[in-house]
Formats: structure tokens, C-alpha cells, sequence
């Protein structure tokens, strides 16, 4: 077999066996190879380890279970191939910065304010909980943009107010981009959505990089295509500068709220930097 046919005999493997979570070892000896040339290998073909992908599987399995009430959070457990909830709790706070529980209410014991604002670019929808911002997008359809934010979290509180969270982050459009240090966000996402979201973070006002650059900020140069999925998923429009990401032809390429909305963007911040 070639490297291909064996990670996708290893990928097999694992989604039939994740309940007994097997180890390296186990998994490496199913494709015949050594354990250290497997980690190398399936990490440059997936893009994660081979533990974070028996995670992720294990964790999609307890979500299902918890999200249709099929189990209690020890039974999901148990189910799940883990040893118990206190594995089970770490799995979704290193992944999904939440508790099962917290998970299984879908934020029925959190608190959101939201609350819309004109920007330089349309009128936005910004919504935070006590720990910081957990949503921000464009709004050209204030219903649809509200509607979208209730569906992210079904059962949360939701309060229409504006917020100190909220007006220190509205101040990114007339204030100093270097202050984005006192903006705190609350996000919810996988360890590698994360990453991404962070590294844009550090893409400075008024330049741009590539989707292949950013896998290779974030030390994984083959992800690409993993990249851009997880920069299509940003949850907060403009504040984790997503827009400044371009394909490597120059072409601006598409972007969730529009690709003229894109443009204008990075035409508008290019001006600022020159000011």
C-alpha cells in the first residue's frame, strides 16, 4: 500500500475501533508501520495526529448521544470508550471550551447581550457574554442575523443591550487597531479552529496573506485546504480579520458576507494604514 491507502486503512481503523480508544501503537501495527513513521505520516495526510483525530471522533459520538438526550453525561461516557466523565469534561473543554452539560443545554445557563451598529461596511450584529465577545457579523437582514445568532446558541438568554464589552469592541472602526488587546473574546471551537482564528488575529491592519502562508504560521504548511475551512467558519466578522486572507493567484477570492463587502475592506483599511 501506499502512504494514501494506508491512512485511509488507519482512518478505517479508528472510526471502527475508537470505543476501545486505541493507542498509537495499536493503530500503527493495523497498517503495518512503525509507530514513529505512522505520526509522521498520518499527520502530514490529515492534518492532525492521530490521537486528536481519535478525539474528534470520540467527541462527535458523545455530542450525538448528549445532543438527543440518549444518555446522561456517565453513560455518554462509558459509551464513548472513555474511562469517565472527568475524561469526557476535559474532551470538551480542550475542543469545544465548554462543559458536556453546558454542551447538552445548548447555553441554556448563558446570558447573551446583542445588540446591532452601523460600521463602515453595513450594519452588524454584535452580540457577548460576560466573558467577552461570542459573535459578530453583517447584518443586511437584521431578522436572518439574529435568527443565525440564536441558532448557535438555542437556548441561551438573550437580552437586546448594548454592553461595555460590546461598545469597546465597536471602537475597532474609529480607534487605534492596537487596542485589540483589550477586547476579549469568547469563543467556542476546535483546538485547530482556534489556532487559525488566533494566527489572523496577528495579520496586521492593511496587509493580507494567503491561505497556504497561514497554514504555515500555524506550523502545519500541508493544511491548507483545512485553513480555509476553518477561516469560512470565523465567528466574529472583522474583529478576527478573516478578510485579509486572499488566494495566492492575488484574486481576492469569496467571503461569507461578500466578496464586494471583502474588497471594500481591505481597500478601506489600506487607506487608514496610509493616513
Amino acid at each position: 500500500m501506499n502512504n494514501y491507502d494506508k491512512i485511509a486503512t488507519a482512518i478505517d481503523y479508528i472510526k471502527r475501533n475508537f470505543k476501545t480508544q486505541p493507542d498509537l501503537q495499536e493503530v500503527a501495527a493495523a497498517v503495518h508501520m512503525s509507530p514513529f513513521h505512522f505520526q509522521r505520516v498520518f499527520s502530514e495526510w490529515a492534518g492532525v495526529t492521530p490521537k486528536k483525530f481519535l478525539q474528534y471522533l470520540t467527541l462527535d459520538y458523545a455530542k450525538n448521544m448528549l445532543r438527543e438526550e440518549k444518555a446522561t453525561v456517565f453513560d455518554t461516557a462509558f459509551e464513548a470508550g472513555l474511562s469517565g466523565t472527568g475524561r469526557l469534561h476535559d474532551l470538551f473543554i480542550n475542543i469545544e471550551s465548554m462543559t458536556p452539560g453546558e454542551y447538552r443545554n445548548g447555553g441554556k445557563a448563558l446570558h447573551i447581550n446583542y445588540s446591532f451598529a452601523e460600521s463602515p461596511f453595513g450594519n452588524i450584529i454584535v452580540a457577548s457574554t460576560p466573558k467577552g465577545i461570542c459573535h459578530m457579523a453583517f447584518a443586511d437582514d437584521p431578522d436572518k442575523a439574529l435568527l443565525a445568532l440564536k441558532e448557535q446558541f438555542p437556548h441561551a438568554q438573550f437580552t437586546q443591550m448594548v454592553d461595555l464589552i460590546q461598545q469597546n469592541t465597536l471602537y475597532i472602526f474609529t480607534q487605534d487597531w492596537r487596542r485589540l488587546s483589550e477586547i476579549k473574546l469568547h469563543l467556542r471551537g476546535t483546538d485547530f479552529q482556534l489556532k487559525v482564528w488566533e494566527a489572523l488575529l496577528k495579520i496586521p491592519m492593511g496587509n493580507l496573506t494567503t491561505y497556504s502562508r497561514l497554514a504555515e504560521e500555524i506550523n502545519n504548511p500541508k493544511a491548507s485546504r483545512a485553513v480555509g475551512s476553518a477561516v469560512a467558519q470565523n465567528p466574529v466578522a472583522f474583529l478576527i480579520p478573516c478578510h485579509r486572507v486572499i488566494k495566492a493567484t492575488g484574486d481576492s477570492g469569496q467571503y461569507h458576507w461578500g466578496e464586494v463587502r471583502k474588497s471594500a475592506m481591505i481597500g478601506w483599511e489600506a487607506a487608514q494604514t496610509k493616513q
